[in-house]
């Protein structure tokens, strides 16, 4: 377990555009970062925290066109995250692993240094994660040492029914997870165990209070034209009290692909604080937010050296259900 600590802070660097010229410091970076107010971005001025080109600021100012803006970020206490164990899989560039629930990734959300990201680097230090499983997401997530082989697997687990990964052989991604009972008119009411459905919800951004935009289920009545195909087939295995245990195998690798087209059928993943039945999406919450179950349970995939790779995470014990007993 990495324990909570005081980080070493960061700089995140900003360019200002031909259609920001002129901005007040405080209104561009109130624009680009929506989590703080103006107000709050006043006193990060006043504290000396930004600096344009090389030079600090101490005070509000317009900008012009081609400036670069650092805000150093003061270090910040990380809150503890699990332990990354080891591989599953290595043989020699590709690496699979369990990731435990609550261990994010990659730097977001107020973690910069306790990252699944962070402790490859210091036990395998030529490792990437090849694609991302949410925080709180449990379960097989693959890394490659090389970065032909990272290009390789993404392109698989991106977009399993894509050309690439017709000619290089299956690829299926299944997870389990904990859905809330569906609400009326959900169609997963009519589904028995053992029976599937097919969820095909366009993935696109929608606005948000905290972040200003967030992934989730498109709205048709925007026609957004950069919305994302996306591909889930879900199979009812039990009916528990309370909960609809499922199984879900995704064909595409959307962000929050499962938390998403759940909910736009009616059934959010039993806790998630997110995701809202029919589509819509609450303010009040983040995308690392816990709470819901989801697990990446069992991964089939072509391997770039050949050769046809099948792993199994053990499930958790919320997500086995009377259906293994």
């Amino acid at each position: 377990m990495a324990t909570e600590r005081l980080n070493r802070g960061h700089a995140y660097r900003d360019r200002v555009g031909p259609a920001d010229a002129g901005e007040l410091t405080s209104a561009l970076y109130a624009a680009r970062y929506p989590h703080s107010p103006r107000q709050v971005w006043l006193q990060r001025l006043a504290a000396g925290e930004v600096c344009r080109n090389g030079q600090q600021l101490r005070a509000d100012g317009p900008l012009a066109a081609g400036d670069d803006l650092i805000w150093h970020r003061p270090p910040w206490h990380e809150p503890a995250v699990p332990e990354l164990p080891g591989p599953l899989f290595d043989d020699g560039d590709l690496l699979v692993f369990d990731k435990p629930s609550g261990l994010p990734v990659l730097p977001a959300g107020g973690f910069l240094e306790h990252t699944l990201l962070a402790q490859l680097q210091a036990r395998w230090p030529a490792a990437r994660p090849v694609h991302r499983l949410g925080r709180f997401t449990s379960g097989l997530l693959v890394c490659a040492r090389s970065r032909a082989g990272r290009a390789w697997l993404s392109a698989l687990l991106r977009e399993s029914s894509s050309p690439l990964a017709a000619r290089s052989g299956p690829c299926r991604k299944t997870y389990r997870a904990l859905l809330q009972p569906p609400v009326p008119g959900s169609p997963l009411l009519a589904l028995h165990p053992g029976e599937s459905l097919e969820l095909a919800t366009p993935i696109g951004r929608r606005p948000h209070g905290r972040l200003g935009s967030i992934w989730a289920a498109a709205q048709a009545a925007s026609a957004d034209p950069a919305a994302l195909p996306a591909s889930s087939a879900l199979r009812l295995l039990e009916r528990c009290e309370g909960s609809w245990l499922v199984e879900v195998a995704i064909a595409t690798g959307r962000p929050h692909q499962i938390r998403i087209h759940t909910a736009a059928a009616g059934a959010p993943l039993l806790g998630d604080p997110l995701y809202l039945a029919g589509g819509a999406v609450s303010d009040q919450a983040l995308p690392g937010d816990g709470g819901y179950r989801l697990h990446a349970h069992q991964l089939r995939l072509a391997c770039p050296a050949g050769g046809l790779l099948e792993l199994e995470a053990p499930l958790p014990e919320a997500l086995r259900g009377a259906v293994d007993g």
